[in-house]
C-alpha cells in the first residue's frame, strides 16, 4: 500500500482503520443511516434522499463497499445495497474494542 506502510499494522489496526476510513464522511454516515432505517435492499432511492449526484453518491457506495460494511447485489441494471450484518458485527466489536480500552487517567496534559 505504498508509503502507509500498513503492512507493519496488525490486521485488526488495518481493519479499523478502513472502518474509520469508510466513516469518515458525513454522506457515507447518512447513506448508511438511510440503509438502516430501510432495512432492505436500496437501489436508486439513496439519490432521492440526499443532495448528491448520482455519481458522487457512486463514490461514497464504493467507498462502504470496501469497507465491507455494505454489500451490493445486481438486480438487472442496478445495484441494490443493504447492511452487510457478519461486516457490521465485526465492526461494531472492534470499534467498541478501541474505545472502550480508554481508561480515563487522573491527570492529562
Amino acid at each position: 500500500m505504498g508509503l502507509t506502510k500498513s503492512e507493519e499494522f496488525s490486521a485488526v489496526d488495518n481493519r479499523v482503520a478502513r472502518y474509520a476510513k469508510a466513516l469518515s464522511h458525513p454522506a457515507r454516515i447518512a447513506i448508511l443511516n438511510i440503509l438502516i432505517k430501510r432495512q432492505a435492499c436500496i437501489c436508486g432511492d439513496i439519490v432521492d434522499e440526499l443532495p448528491l449526484s448520482q455519481s458522487t453518491v457512486s463514490q461514497h457506495l464504493k467507498e462502504l463497499k470496501e469497507s465491507g460494511l455494505i454489500k451490493g447485489d445486481i438486480d438487472g441494471a442496478k445495484v441494490c445495497y443493504c447492511i452487510d450484518e457478519d461486516e457490521w458485527k465485526i465492526a461494531q466489536s472492534y470499534l467498541s474494542a478501541l474505545f472502550s480500552s480508554y481508561v480515563a487517567a487522573s491527570r492529562c496534559c
